[in-house]
């Protein structure tokens, strides 16, 4: 008789997924966990894309800050401090979900890889950044990180931030190894944070100084894989129009063509809700016969049985 096919989804998990401390992530994943369990008993292939922005910026800091105390010692460069991130915020998603899986005797084997993202270096995002990164610093500080080439803002009654490019995602270097481990029914941790962004330098990758963000590169993954479905994990149990506004009300189904009608009327708040239609709408293009579906973590059970949750098709 023949084996009944997993079906492949690409789950993106936001910040609520995993907190915004060390101590409030051990506590997240665990519930985390359950969710994403419950996936993998209902027959679903994982493969996991997470955020990282609390996280980045903590190393950040916590490398910039090593430097200020210890004058020889050469601070981080945001490339490994992305590495840093994904190795952790994937130890910790790894062994929570690891153990949940085995106390309900699935000995499903969950693995993290260490992934790059290529980009162009001559993205337009690298002449004007926008994600803050790091500690507050004083104006002396600030003007030292600009003689360095950096970018910094000033934040009225803070002080200064960096802030450093969010170029587009090209290509998943590792996605054969990913591909692999996917097509062999494992539950794969990768790209995290958007993943290492890197610039092709004849044989070698050179790290550079940005972040990918997690929408764009879940949409290019669950494309890249051939997923049959994009699961975009967030705050909320589904897109509204309107938002926040009297006159609130959910979307339960949308196609690609609604939903640029939608953005072109600014339907969708530009850093939370919009990156991530757009992350659908790419990989709708590319899979059309694929579907993506946004909720939250909380309500993801009520979504695949079609009462909660916005799905999108071609």
């Amino acid at each position: 008789m023949e084996e009944t096919r997993q079906k492949k989804v690409v789950v993106a998990l936001g910040h609520n997924a995993l907190g915004y401390t060390t101590t409030e992530q051990w506590d997240a994943v665990r519930v985390t966990a359950k969710a994403l369990a419950d996936l993998v008993e209902a027959g679903y292939q994982l493969t996991i894309t997470h955020s990282n922005g609390p996280q980045v910026s903590m190393i950040h800091k916590a490398m910039t800050e090593l430097r200020r105390v210890y004058i020889d010692y050469t601070p981080a460069p945001m490339c490994v401090c992305s590495a840093m991130s994904q190795g952790y915020v994937g130890y910790d998603i790894q062994n929570a979900l690891r153990a949940e899986l085995i106390s309900r005797g699935n000995t499903t084997t969950v693995s993290t890889i260490l992934t790059q993202v290529t980009v162009d270096p001559y993205d337009e995002a690298f002449y004007a950044p926008t994600k803050k990164i790091g500690r507050y610093m004083s104006r002396e500080d600030a003007e030292n990180e600009l003689k360095k080439g950096n970018f910094v803002e000033e934040e009225p009654g803070k002080g200064f931030r960096r802030i450093v490019a969010a170029p587009k995602p090209h290509d998943i270097v590792e996605i054969d190894a990913i591909r692999l481990l996917a097509d062999n029914g494992q539950v794969v941790i990768a790209c995290g944070g958007g993943g290492i962004p890197v610039i092709p330098q004849e044989n070698a990758l050179k790290g550079a100084s940005a972040v990918i963000e997690k929408d764009a590169i879940a949409g290019k993954l669950a494309s890249d894989l051939g997923a049959d479905e994009l699961m975009i994990l967030t705050t909320v149990p589904c897109v509204y129009l309107d938002f926040g506004k009297a006159t609130q009300r959910p979307i339960e189904r949308m196609n690609i063509t609604e939903a640029r009608g939608y953005l072109s009327e600014g339907q969708f708040g530009e850093t939370n809700m919009k990156p991530k239609i757009e992350a659908a709408m790419e990989y709708l293009q590319k899979r059309p016969g694929g579907r993506a579906l946004i909720t939250s973590l909380a309500t993801v059970e009520e979504a695949l049985a079609g009462k909660a949750g916005t799905i999108l098709t071609a």
